[in-house]
């Protein structure tokens, strides 16, 4: 038992510590259903959003996008550094933190929706030193760095799992906080009881 207590608390120790260090990584992922559409997502998140897509953003500005307005929208080609090859043309939607989804800077490259390009975007994107994002870790980051509650960040989930209008509605509002608010407030009731 208690070589199994000291494995349990290593793996514990592992998850937080990769847990901080992740938080740390620009990452990157397609943000856009798999398949063909008219529009493909590429979200990156991070530190190094800016100046990673900026080596490979050409547009017809020379300013740097970490100097663009916030909340702006820059139209251009992601060319590959290697080849000089122009991959595709996109708008960049620039988000600087903590004024994001994650808190983080964050860019989102809107390309073509062709599953060919939304690939070799998000291929150019890591190659240039983001890291694939995991499952859910945008909303993660941005739980833990406190943009959303616990509770926001699972009406996330089933915002996206809703089979009706009525299981919709409801996540809606515990995105918008209304089951946080209810929680905090019974919570105060309940100390002022105690008291």
């Amino acid at each position: 038992s208690d070589s199994y207590g000291a494995v349990w608390m290593e793996s514990a120790h592992e998850r937080i510590v990769r847990c901080i260090m992740f938080t740390e990584d620009t990452i990157a992922a397609i943000a856009t259903a798999p398949g063909v559409g008219g529009v493909g997502i590429i979200r990156v998140s991070g530190a190094k959003a800016f100046p990673l897509v900026d080596a490979l953003f050409a547009g017809k500005s020379a300013v740097p996008l970490t100097e663009r307005p916030n909340r702006s929208i820059q139209y251009g080609r992601i060319v590959d550094p290697k080849t000089g090859r122009t991959v595709d043309e996109v708008l960049l939607l620039l988000m600087k933190g903590p004024h994001s989804y994650t808190a983080e800077d964050v860019i989102e490259i809107q390309c073509h929706g062709g599953p060919v390009v939304v690939r070799e975007l998000l291929r150019l994107v890591l190659s240039s030193g983001a890291r694939l994002a995991e499952p859910g870790e945008f909303t993660k980051r941005a739980f833990l760095n406190g943009r959303i509650d616990l509770t926001q960040a699972e009406a996330v989930i089933d915002i996206i799992e809703a089979n009706g209008e009525a299981a919709l509605g409801v996540a809606v509002e515990q995105l918008d906080g209304t089951l946080a608010a209810w929680i905090r407030r019974l919570r105060e009731e309940l100390l002022t009881m105690v008291a």
